[in-house]
């Protein structure tokens, strides 16, 4: 169904996936990589699920498939491997693949657990390729000695690479500043938010406004033990990174919009009323963005 939102039609996300010939995980992973821009809920990142209530305008539609190739060109820029996958396009083994990834050489875009609890990442195929362009050496011969002593100390970069990533899209979706907040707390351990967010009101708050950050399905505890170590930072510059920016961020909400705590979640009309509809202009237009993680 089309509907006018701010004088423009725009369509239900399952509406705009056909038109675009994107399957929902593809259409889903378009959006978050911004690839299609679309308007949010009450400018609410990730909320009612990965795509809520959300709507793509007509002239987004129209400008996807004005692009050359469309929708094969399309569908290729959201296209996910997985490890074994991938060290066929790179002509390497999965191990070697596997050890790249641990090294934080090239970051996952998502994931899921499977049923015996194990967390199974996959990777943009055009990040493949561009990793293969960019560090050809990595693909043959003897692993660098400074990697091999981080692979044999057990480092894994691929789940904080993963959260960086989505906090990025996520802060890239709101421009209001408590939300902003919201994004950071919810990938620190609960002891670390409250040592920063020592107000229980901004506590509160910021739980409210909490995003969804994956929609994946954990039938077992297992899998759910595992998906909380994805979604949760752990190492302690991590933690640091994200404890710093958060006290800034609250700094900045508190500066802002002061009147927040006294009304809720629910942001001011007046305030929805001046914002122009997010897919004008994407996610750049009065959205907050983070530093890139360490």
């Amino acid at each position: 169904m089309t509907v006018t939102c701010e004088g423009r039609q725009t369509l239900a996300v399952g509406r705009a996936a056909q038109e675009l010939e994107l399957r929902s995980g593809e259409f889903e992973l378009a959006t978050q990589l911004g690839e299609v821009r679309v308007a949010g809920a009450e400018g609410r990142p990730g909320v009612a699920g990965p795509l809520g209530r959300r709507r793509v305008a007509a002239e987004e539609i129209a400008r996807l498939q004005a692009e050359p190739g469309f929708p094969e060109a399309l569908r290729e820029r959201v296209r996910t491997v997985g490890t074994n996958e991938a060290a066929e396009l790179l002509r390497i083994g999965p191990g070697r693949f596997q050890r790249l990834t641990r090294a934080g050489c090239c970051g996952p875009v998502r994931f899921y657990v499977n049923r015996y609890g194990a967390v199974v990442w996959l990777y943009l195929a055009a990040e493949i390729a561009e990793f293969a362009d960019r560090e050809p050496e990595l693909l043959a011969g003897n692993t660098p000695a400074a990697m091999r002593v981080m692979l044999d100390g057990g480092q894994d970069w691929r789940p904080r690479q993963w959260r960086a990533r989505r906090v990025a899209q996520l802060m890239g979706q709101t421009g209001d500043p408590w939300e902003s907040a919201a994004v950071l707390a919810a990938v620190l351990p609960p002891e670390e938010t409250a040592s920063v967010v020592e107000d229980p009101r901004e506590r509160s708050l910021l739980r409210r406004l909490k995003p969804v950050f994956v929609s994946v399905i954990t039938a077992t505890v297992a899998a759910r033990e595992s998906l909380e170590r994805v979604l949760t930072a752990e190492e302690f510059d991590e933690v640091l990174w994200y404890r710093v920016n958060l006290s800034r961020a609250l700094e900045a909400a508190r500066h802002e919009d002061p009147g927040r705590l006294r009304a809720g979640s629910a942001r001011p009309a007046a305030a929805r009323r001046n914002e122009p509809p997010s897919f004008l202009n994407g996610p750049s237009q009065g959205a907050r963005t983070v530093p890139a993680a360490p």
